[in-house]
């Protein structure tokens, strides 16, 4: 990242939003808008940064996991990058896609990355994705208590079930039956301070969690109370960036994009965080172009990249 950081004021994306039955903006189309942003505080670093989603291109069309294999759910950042840096999606994606035919073989989030990997593609190349198949499928892992989850005929869904499935029924254009389901889903997640988790009656939440949680509840139009705002606040380290739970070591960079996508989604002035938040990001940063999950790891890949576009879009607002 460049030293020198301008704060901007954002505009409104170039590309126009792509419209669901389920929130009037999708949740992949909504963090793109904002991870467009992000060029604005990387200058020219933005060129280095899209060189390396370029490097993690697999030549079977997939993009590279952490041990080198092609992977959905790396394909969905590495696409997701390269168009939030207003960069080619490179053809080969589509015959790659296009492999794993209607998703029999998959599990439930490498289904939900396959729905998002083909919006990640132009509209003639979407014409080949099997949306009904795919969405059909998608309807058997709904729980018993009208949330997702990752198994079959669950009784309670999570967040991270709900978020992933409502996103893909928005990628697929296909409705969501019941979507109140995912409401009470989420409602019955709460956590006793305040946060949200994936386990009902915990005692603390956990910042991705809540995050997702605020995000769905406000794309169905049940946005939460000032509250969860300042919840998730509360989790902002003095140094930059978001804890996941009070007793994490360091905050990371999962829990920093989460949080700041929610924020922004409720309106919450960013102001005081901005600058420690862009030095958590700046140390992050490699001169290869990617960014790290946390001051312990060691290892580059598109998904963190990508949080950190998504981090300094909001940043740039």
């Amino acid at each position: 990242m460049p030293a020198s950081r301008v704060c901007c004021v954002a505009s409104s994306a170039r590309s126009s939003p792509s419209r669901s039955r389920v929130g009037a903006v999708s949740l992949r189309r909504e963090m793109l808008q904002v991870a467009r942003l992000s060029p604005k505080l990387l200058g020219d670093s933005a060129a280095t940064v899209a060189d390396f989603f370029r490097q993690q291109l697999h030549a079977d069309g997939g993009f590279r996991d952490r041990e080198g294999k092609s992977d959905l759910y790396y394909t969905v950042f590495g696409l997701e990058g390269l168009v939030a840096l207003w960069a080619d999606v490179p053809a080969s994606v589509a015959g790659y896609l296009e492999s794993f035919g209607e998703g029999g073989g998959l599990d439930f989030v490498h289904l939900a990355c396959l729905a998002r990997a083909w919006a990640s593609l132009g509209r003639e190349a979407q014409a080949a994705a099997p949306r009904k198949a795919i969405a059909q499928r998608m309807a058997s892992f709904r729980s018993a208590d009208g949330g997702f989850d990752s198994e079959p005929g669950a009784p309670r869904g999570t967040i991270y079930g709900c978020f992933l499935a409502m996103g893909a029924y928005q990628d697929l254009g296909e409705e969501l039956a019941d979507p109140q389901g995912i409401v009470s889903c989420i409602e019955s997640l709460a956590a006793a301070d305040g946060g949200y988790s994936n386990q009902p009656g915990m005692p603390q939440g956990l910042t991705p969690s809540t995050a997702a949680a605020a995000t769905l509840l406000r794309q169905l139009g049940r946005p939460p109370g000032e509250a969860v705002g300042q919840w998730l606040l509360s989790r902002a380290s003095p140094q930059g960036g978001f804890f996941a739970m009070p007793a994490a070591p360091m905050p990371d960079l999962l829990s920093t994009a989460t949080a700041l996508h929610a924020l922004g989604g409720l309106h919450v002035d960013l102001e005081p965080i901005r600058e420690p938040c862009l030095d958590f990001l700046d140390s992050l940063w490699s001169s290869q172009g990617g960014f790290y999950g946390n001051w312990s790891d060691d290892h580059l890949d598109c998904e963190y990249t990508y949080y950190a576009l998504l981090s300094l879009g909001h940043l740039s607002l």
